[in-house]
């Protein structure tokens, strides 16, 4: 799959998960630019990529993500 690939999707859940058809995911997109994104909405937008991609994250993955850009690359690592 390619990144541009993966990023159409995310955009999808994002808009999804956050209500807004508005977003698009890009790589420096960040929860403090998107409205409602907290806590609640993070694990919640993790397990919808989880599910949409047919990958698993460890939690140390998880916690090392700093924007749409990591989280992109970190589902192309998995799915390729």
């Amino acid at each position: 799959m390619s990144l541009d690939a993966i990023y159409q999707k995310l955009t999808q859940i994002l808009q999804d998960v956050f209500d807004d058809d508005t977003l698009i995911a890009r790589p420096d997109l960040t929860a403090d630019l998107v409205d409602g994104w907290d806590s609640f909405a993070h694990l919640r937008l993790i397990f919808a990529v989880e599910k949409a991609f047919g990958v698993k994250f460890a939690a140390s993955q998880i916690a090392g993500l700093q924007n749409v850009g990591d989280l992109a690359e970190l589902i192309d690592s998995k799915v390729a």
